[in-house]
């Protein structure tokens, strides 16, 4: 694992934790994850690709490292493994690593962005997963990684609609012969899956169900009918934007409701401010791509 080299950094903003509380609730078991993650120490908004970027309002790449760096000391405190990859100056958005690709079974799916501005993203991490001991498969069709491909009951609920290419999809069956469940995105806002879908655990999801097209709806109501629906109030701070390992939950600390949807199923939630990030159209998931070897 790259180890980080500099020495001084802001200080870390306080993170909040919500335990358990419903007395009925599962007990639930924490999957080991490895994630990789890369320092925004290029960030900023330069440009808009997604409604939540306006370059007009003031960034800061200080403050986009502190609350960077609250994500990743939360990873490791909760025993994950974090892997870096070098980022790139003019690489505004690198630091949201789901998009880089989709890794499962030894194998890499790249990306291939749709915006301009994006697509230098793309090789560099092929580049890093070849150096990394992954089957690199280079994408066909536009595809914008796990941001737009989250792993379920085995199958690969995929998104299209903004990002992602509906023919990606069939590169994804062709690639790791897995079910692949193709979901239309209709709200800009939530542009790609994983800011409209969050994992659970290997069964269960929570989602907004208003970000999805009639007949994708439809879909998750009947494979998921225990499924947590999420309000926008909470999906519009990128709460759904969340990542977990079964038992412990990392979420936008502003999406309130949703953490006390997941305590009532048993669920443990770590609540961080990322709102600088947001800046960019991103949040806890969009910074955070899992890697399964």
């Amino acid at each position: 694992m790259q180890q980080e080299t500099t020495t001084e950094r802001p200080t870390a903003p306080e993170t909040t934790t919500h335990a358990r509380t419903a007395a009925s609730a599962p007990e639930r078991i924490a999957q080991h994850k490895t994630v990789l993650m890369c320092r925004p120490e290029h960030f900023t908004v330069s440009y808009a690709i997604n409604p939540w970027m306006d370059p007009t309002k003031p960034t800061s790449t200080d403050v986009a490292l502190a609350q960077w760096q609250s994500l990743h000391d939360a990873y490791v405190a909760l025993g994950y493994d974090v892997e870096l990859i070098d980022p790139v100056a003019g690489l505004d958005d690198m630091v949201y690593a789901a998009n880089g690709g989709f890794t499962l079974d030894g194998k890499a799916y790249g990306a291939k962005f749709a915006f301009a501005e994006r697509v230098p993203e793309g090789p560099a991490y092929m580049a890093w997963f070849e150096a990394h001991g992954f089957e690199v498969h280079e994408p066909e069709h536009v595809n914008e990684g796990e941001g737009d491909m989250l792993l379920s009951s085995g199958a690969i609920l995929a998104g299209h609609g903004f990002r992602t290419s509906l023919e990606s999809h069939d590169e994804l069956r062709r690639i790791f012969d897995r079910e692949v469940v193709s979901l239309r995105l209709v709200d800009p806002r939530f542009y790609h899956l994983d800011t409209a879908m969050a994992i659970l655990d290997e069964s269960t999801i929570a989602y907004l169900p208003a970000a999805f097209d009639d007949a994708s709806r439809a879909e998750l109501e009947r494979r998921y009918p225990d499924a947590i629906l999420v309000d926008e109030a909470d999906a519009s701070v990128l709460g759904l934007n969340s990542f977990g390992d079964g038992r412990t939950m990392v979420i936008a600390e502003r999406a309130t409701g949703f953490a006390r949807q997941l305590a009532e199923r048993g669920f443990e939630t770590v609540g961080l401010d990322l709102s600088e990030l947001l800046l960019g159209g991103g949040g806890i998931k969009c910074c955070t791509l899992e890697l399964r070897r």
